[in-house]
């Protein structure tokens, strides 16, 4: 099951494709959809977040926990809205898309995607452009 807690706006149109979609990015890549719930909150509860758990004392735009075992894609996906609204800005895309991209970009890390180096960030930015255009095929059906 997929659930979103604090649904933004800007997904609050799409959040009947949303689902779909993700369970067809999981299934893409190999895996079983699990359990996985989203939390979208504010910079400063994210902030408290990467420190608790991650001990890092920087902002962000998404952390990620990995539950998922034996092929089955499960965890917990928290999302600053200030961040993706500053990200959506910054890099002069639709705060719609930006959201897409975050969100996918959570669960391809639950598939095993990293972005730690420059070529795992660069096949992270393909993977994320993939989801978006599937989510736009799946959306036209």
């Amino acid at each position: 099951m997929i659930i979103f807690n604090n649904l933004p706006i800007e997904l609050q149109h799409e959040q009947a494709q949303l689902k779909p979609w993700l369970k067809e990015l999981i299934r893409q890549h190999g895996f079983t959809p699990g359990d996985i719930a989203y939390f979208f909150c504010n910079d400063e509860e994210l902030l408290k977040i990467n420190q608790q758990f991650l001990q890092h004392d920087t902002y962000t735009d998404i952390i990620t926990f990995d539950y998922g075992e034996g092929g089955v894609v499960a965890g917990e996906i928290h999302i600053s809205e200030q961040r993706v609204r500053d990200n959506a800005t910054e890099m002069q895309n639709l705060p719609l898309e930006e959201y897409l991209r975050v969100v996918a970009h959570g669960v391809l890390h639950l598939c095993g995607f990293k972005d730690k180096t420059a070529k795992e960030a660069a096949e992270m930015r393909s993977q994320e452009e993939a989801a978006i255009d599937l989510f736009k095929k799946l959306k036209l059906r």
